[in-house]
């Protein structure tokens, strides 16, 4: 184990750097992507969240209403 941890941190010692470069059109991209995951994540959050309590809402107004309804006959 102590050779994998001697190897692990040679290769972070002796690395040199790579010199890429990312163009603009896949910075672009990049932050594209990232948006629609987060944005697609954030309407997963209201399809499970949301809409339940919803119908629960809706269903709790309407045995509100069919109670007053029959309290007043």
């Amino acid at each position: 184990m102590m050779k994998f941890y001697t190897a692990f941190v040679s290769l972070f010692i002796f690395a040199t750097p790579a010199f890429a470069y990312i163009g603009p059109g896949a910075g672009l991209g990049a932050i594209g992507v990232l948006i629609a995951v987060v944005g697609g994540i954030l309407l997963l959050l209201v399809g499970f969240l949301w809409y339940p309590l919803k119908r629960m809402m809706r269903a709790r107004q309407k045995t509100q209403t069919t109670d007053t309804n029959t309290e007043s006959e």
